[in-house]
């Protein structure tokens, strides 16, 4: 468990990170923190789960998924739904839309000053509006038609 690996969150900061979102900083609870938040990612849970076993990490597939819910539910990462069979946990939770790669499968970030949204339809009585996620598709090479 060397702590000074770059591609990992200190432990100090993981545990200082959940209990800074009211969440138990359990063992298996840093690990997870240390992969997913050792930078801005969008991280699987499978990835994250691949990470882990990269690192001979015990933490089982249900953990890896009940934490990630229970990250997601407490604020501290934002889920991208890709499609209904491909979910990423996203740990930048700074307004943000994603370029999607469908033949790399990669999600990457996009500035909203980049993205000019106009036109919005009226929102329904009593609602307001909390936000707008936009996922660009890109494949690989253009075809013909």
């Amino acid at each position: 468990m060397g702590q000074s690996n770059p591609n990992l969150l200190p432990v100090d900061e993981a545990r200082a990170r959940l209990r800074e979102y009211a969440i138990s900083p359990t063992e298996q609870r840093v690990e997870i923190a240390r992969v997913i938040f050792a930078r801005h990612q969008h991280l699987s849970a499978e990835q994250i789960l691949s990470l882990l076993a990269q690192r001979a990490s015990r933490v089982s597939k249900a953990t890896v998924y009940n934490t990630l819910n229970l990250f997601a539910e407490k604020g501290l990462v934002r889920e991208v739904v890709i499609d209904p069979a491909k979910l990423f946990y996203d740990s930048n939770l700074n307004p943000h839309h994603h370029i999607f790669h469908t033949d790399t499968g990669e999600l990457e970030d996009v500035d909203p000053a980049r993205v000019d949204i106009s036109n919005l339809p009226a929102l329904p009585a009593g609602k307001e509006l909390l936000g707008v996620d936009v996922i660009i598709r890109v494949g690989g090479e253009r075809r013909s038609r």
